[in-house]
């Protein structure tokens, strides 16, 4: 397939460059359990078990924030002008 002379059937990206698609642009809020907090935020306090929280990560999945609503990791992704997008 051709769309303006560019060959798609071709074109490949690589593991890396994967990776990096959207970085600085894209993050995305992932709901998690207080038992995964330890091992995405290691410098968090002590939660208690049995909580529903929300992270807000980059577009490589690195961790940038623990909140415990939806609507304040959407609200930190702007403030940081990152574009929010669904994952499921």
């Amino acid at each position: 397939m051709t769309d303006a002379g560019t060959n798609y059937e071709n074109a490949s990206l690589t593991t890396e460059a994967l990776a990096h698609l959207g970085e600085g642009h894209i993050a995305y809020v992932k709901q998690i359990r207080s038992e995964d907090v330890p091992g995405l935020f290691p410098q968090a306090p002590h939660i208690a078990p049995g909580l529903k929280l929300f992270a807000l990560h980059s577009a490589d999945g690195t961790p940038i924030m623990l909140t415990d609503s939806r609507e304040a990791a959407i609200a930190n992704a702007w403030s940081q002008e990152l574009q929010t997008v669904s994952v499921h």
